[in-house]
C-alpha cells in the first residue's frame, strides 16, 4: 500500500473515515475472479469475523458466520459446558442449510412462539416420531390464536420439500414459482435435515462455507488471560475449537506475554493463536515473538467502547492496522483489525492497511442469530440489546464468583456502554444479508483497485486522505430530495 501523498499523509495518524481507495485499472472480466481467502491460515472463505461479544456471538451467529464463509469467535465469559454444547452443535450442523427449528403435533404455539424470533425465514417445521416434516407452523398461523392450541389443529398440511441434492438455482426455481421464502430439506428417507431460503439459494452462489480438515464448520473461541490460561486452552482445543483468541482490552502487558508462554506449548501448533488487543507496533512485536500467530489490532474504536473518552488512550483505526501489520508482515506472522466498522468500504480499507481479517461487532448485533430475544418498542420497532465487553455489565459478569463488595470495586473501572438499542435494518435482518452486503463490496473493491487476492489489495492500494466533507459526499443523499 502507498499514498497517494505520502509527503503529506503518512505522517498523519488517520481513522477510516478519513482514507479512501484510489481508483486503478483492472484486468480482470469478472468479480467473481476474486479471491477473498485470507492468508493467515486455512478456513474462511473470506476474512469476516464475528466479534467475541456476548452481545454478537454464540450458537447462531457463530454457526452461521461459518456456513457464510466467515468465522464467529464465542465470548470468554462462557461457561465451558456451554462451549461445549456450541462447539458440538456447529460441528454437527450441516455445512450448507440452515439448522431447522422444530416442533412436534403435540407441541403448543405458547412453544412455537418461543422460538419462532430465533429465525429471519419465519418458519417451524412439524416432525413426526422419524424426524419426517408433516407440517409448518409460521407467525401467520398464530394470529388471534389461543397459546395453548396443539400445533396439529393449524399447522399447514400442503408442505413442500427438496431434497438435499438439488442445487441453489433448482431450489431459488422452485421457491420463486410457489411463492415460497423458505423449505424444509429432506434426505434420501425423507427425514429434516435443514432448512434453505429463497435468498440462501442464492448468497451460497457468492459464499462458500468455511470447514475445517473433517469438512465441518469452523468455529473459534476466546478466552482471557488469567492464572490458568494454558488449562483453559488445553480444554477448548479438546472440544475442537478452530482457532483461540487470548483477549483483553490492554494486550501489551505483562500477563498476556505470560499468557501466550502458557498457552503456546498446549497448542503445539494445532489451532492458530490470536492475542491482543494491541495499536503499537512494540505492542505487536510483543505479542507475535511471545507466540501468538496473529495480533489483534485497535485500541477504542468499538460502537460499545468507551476507551478513548475514559482514558484518552487509544489510536485512530487506519494508523493502527498499518503500523501493525508492517511489523507482523516482517515477522511472517499477520494482524486482524478489531472494531469500527460500519460500512463494507472499512473491511476493503482495513484490508489495504494489511490486515488478513476483519472482526465485526455491533453491525452484526442487530439481526435475529445474534444472541439475546428480539424486542419491541413503543413504536413496534424490533431491536436487540448490545453491550461492551469492558462494560460494568460485562465486568459483572465475569467476576460473578466474587464477593458483592470486590464486584462492586471492579464495576468502577468500566471502558463500555452497559446497555444499548440495535435495532433490525429492513432488508439487514440476517446475518447473511449483512455479509453478502460485505463480501460484494469487498468484491467491486477489489476491482477499483486492480486486485485478484488480499495480498494484491495490500500491495496494490493507493490510499488518500479526505476532508470530512469529502467523507460526507461519498454517502448517499438522493433518497429524498425536496
Amino acid at each position: 500500500m502507498r499514498f497517494l501523498h505520502p509527503e503529506h499523509d503518512q505522517d498523519l495518524e488517520l481513522s477510516l473515515d478519513d482514507v479512501f481507495l484510489l481508483p486503478q485499472y483492472w484486468e480482470g472480466a469478472s468479480r467473481s475472479e476474486v479471491d477473498l481467502r485470507p492468508a493467515d491460515f486455512a478456513g474462511g472463505a473470506h476474512p469476516v469475523v464475528s466479534a467475541n461479544m456476548n452481545g454478537v456471538t454464540g450458537k447462531r451467529m457463530a454457526e452461521t458466520m461459518a456456513r457464510f464463509g466467515g468465522l464467529g469467535v464465542l465470548p470468554q465469559d462462557m461457561e465451558l459446558r456451554t462451549v461445549e454444547r456450541i462447539v458440538s452443535a456447529i460441528k454437527r450442523a450441516d455445512p450448507r442449510f440452515d439448522t431447522p427449528l422444530e416442533v412436534t403435533p403435540e407441541a403448543t404455539l405458547r412453544d412455537v412462539q418461543g422460538i419462532l424470533w430465533k429465525r429471519s425465514h419465519d418458519l417451524v417445521v412439524v416432525v413426526d416420531p422419524s424426524s419426517r416434516p408433516i407440517g409448518i407452523v409460521s407467525s401467520h398461523d398464530l394470529r388471534d390464536r389461543d397459546q395453548y392450541t396443539p400445533v396439529s389443529a393449524l399447522m399447514t398440511r400442503r408442505l413442500r420439500t427438496l431434497p438435499r441434492s438439488v442445487t441453489n438455482e433448482a431450489a431459488f426455481t422452485f421457491m420463486d414459482e410457489h411463492r415460497l421464502r423458505a423449505v424444509p430439506i429432506v434426505d434420501e428417507d425423507g427425514r429434516l435435515v435443514g432448512i434453505l431460503t429463497r435468498d440462501d439459494a442464492v448468497r451460497m452462489e457468492i459464499l462458500r462455507p468455511s470447514l475445517d480438515t473433517s469438512g465441518r464448520l469452523m468455529v473459534a473461541a476466546a478466552m482471557g488471560i488469567g492464572a490458568q490460561a494454558g488449562e483453559r486452552a488445553r480444554q477448548l482445543l479438546e472440544l475442537g475449537v478452530d482457532a483461540l483468541v487470548l483477549d483483553t482490552a490492554h494486550g501489551h502487558q505483562r500477563r498476556m506475554i505470560e499468557a501466550l508462554k502458557e498457552v503456546t506449548p498446549v497448542v503445539l501448533g494445532h489451532v492458530p493463536v490470536i492475542a491482543g488487543n494491541v495499536c503499537t507496533a512494540e505492542g505487536t512485536r510483543a505479542l507475535l515473538e511471545a507466540g501468538a500467530d496473529v495480533a489483534k489490532v485497535n485500541v477504542g474504536p468499538g460502537a460499545m467502547c468507551t476507551t478513548r473518552m475514559q482514558t484518552g488512550a487509544g489510536r485512530p483505526t487506519f494508523s493502527s492496522v498499518l503500523a501493525c501489520a508492517e511489523v507482523a508482515r516482517g515477522l511472517g506472522k499477520h494482524v486482524w483489525a478489531d472494531g469500527g466498522v460500519k460500512h463494507p468500504r472499512d473491511v476493503a480499507l482495513y484490508l489495504a492497511a494489511g490486515a488478513s481479517r476483519v472482526m465485526v461487532g455491533t453491525a452484526l448485533a442487530g439481526t435475529y442469530e445474534s444472541p439475546g430475544d428480539i424486542r419491541e418498542d413503543k413504536d413496534g420497532q424490533l431491536y436487540k440489546e448490545n453491550y461492551g465487553m469492558a462494560s460494568a455489565r460485562a465486568v459483572l459478569d465475569r467476576t460473578a464468583e466474587l464477593s458483592a463488595f470486590e464486584q462492586a470495586k471492579k464495576a468502577f473501572f468500566r471502558e463500555g456502554i452497559s446497555t444499548s438499542r440495535i435495532y433490525l435494518r429492513p432488508g439487514f435482518e440476517s446475518v447473511g444479508a449483512i455479509v453478502v452486503d460485505m463480501i460484494t463490496g469487498l468484491q467491486s473493491a477489489f476491482t477499483y483497485t486492480g486486485a485478484r487476492s488480499c495480498r494484491e489489495l495490500s500491495e496494490r492500494a493507493v490510499v488518500g486522505v479526505q476532508t470530512l466533507a469529502g467523507y460526507g459526499e461519498g454517502k448517499p443523499h438522493g433518497a429524498v430530495r425536496n
